[in-house]
């Protein structure tokens, strides 16, 4: 059996499962749904822009649209087989569509996956025995599971932004740090953002822990990373920094705490909102404050308070902790140096 499933290329695991799939799985968002909601912030915000950005927008935002890209992006994550990945869309739209959420048609999409290698060209019908038995294991999936799944989680999630609510000192430093800590490690934040919906404090709280893990990470390892490694870590991802990490956990100190540090004053002091796409984005793409003013509308004191909160403040926590950790010894000339 074990044989057969290597010779599918399937591999049931954690990493395979929880990680490389879910990764993809924000893949398929950024390209749908996050995408098309700058779009359409864009179109609503700026006034030179022509209606077609929000008309885009409305549509690359529809669950049928964001449901099918998350179904392919798996698929492809998995290395399944064409007729298996094109089959795939089914699974990830109908799930979005029936209330599902992104978390239904990931978990549709999974199992569609799976079991569709497992009888992808094992008989002569193969072209329509594939498509069928993947359009049908969604199907099943995604009116069964994935409802009741993303219920708990945007349950969960509802309990979060309550808590964050009820205690946003607290709260606000545990969502930062966690949130912060996921984005760089090889887990998709923003999926995990979505799939609980964090929206209002507890997304600001995110926001500004993702945040302060890349601009972190890219202002202290600046004399081992130059310019370049400043925009590719604070517009791009931390997660660069991972290899880094495993070898030199001490690392992740500085921006983890920048971020902890920094959280309180976005929830209790500033009240810093966002919604469930920002919230793990931080600045990747500069979304994280895109959503922002998505969130709580336009304004000069909103644009200082995320530079300050985002960047500036980070930034300056993360040199001057990093630097301390330098000159004890704890971290040497060349750790945070990215492999090119």
């Amino acid at each position: 059996m074990k044989a057969f499933l290597q010779k599918k290329g399937v591999n049931p695991s954690f990493h395979q499962y929880f990680i490389t799939a879910l990764s993809y799985m924000a893949l398929g968002l950024f390209a749908s749904l996050i995408i098309g909601t700058i779009i359409q912030t864009l179109g609503s915000e700026v006034p030179f822009l022509p209606d077609a950005f929000v008309q885009i927008g409305d549509f690359a935002t529809q669950p049928i649209i964001y449901g099918g890209a998350i179904g392919i992006a798996v698929a492809h994550g998995l290395k399944a087989p064409p007729l298996v990945l094109y089959s795939a869309l089914f699974a990830g739209s109908y799930a979005a569509d029936i209330g599902g959420g992104p978390a239904g048609s990931f978990i549709a999409a999974l199992l569609a996956v799976e079991i569709g290698k497992l009888v992808s060209k094992e008989t002569k019908l193969d072209i329509v025995v594939t498509p069928f038995v993947t359009i049908l294991v969604g199907f099943f999936v995604a009116s069964f599971v994935g409802p009741p799944i993303s219920a708990f989680l945007e349950g969960f999630g509802a309990i979060i932004n309550w808590a964050t609510d009820l205690r946003p000192f607290l709260m606000g430093m545990v969502v930062a740090g966690l949130m912060g800590l996921a984005l760089t490690a090889p887990i998709s934040s923003v999926a995990i953002a979505v799939m609980l919906d964090l929206q209002g404090l507890a997304a600001g709280a995110a926001t500004v822990g993702c945040a302060a893990q890349m601009v972190g990470f890219a202002a202290s390892s600046y004399r081992e990373n130059g310019i370049s490694g400043v925009v590719s870590q604070g517009i791009g991802t931390s997660m660069l920094q991972i290899a880094n990490v495993v070898r030199k956990p001490i690392v992740l100190l500085a921006p983890t705490v920048a971020g902890i540090i920094l959280a309180p004053v976005a929830t209790v002091w500033l009240h810093l909102e966002n919604n469930a796409i920002g919230a793990g984005m931080g600045t990747s793409g500069l979304v994280g404050p895109i959503m922002a003013f998505e969130t709580m509308g336009f304004s000069l004191e909103l644009l200082i308070i995320l530079i300050m909160l985002l960047i500036v403040a980070p930034a300056i926590i993360s040199v001057f902790i990093s630097e301390l950790l330098r000159k004890k010894g704890f971290i040497k000339d060349g750790d945070l140096k990215l492999d090119a």
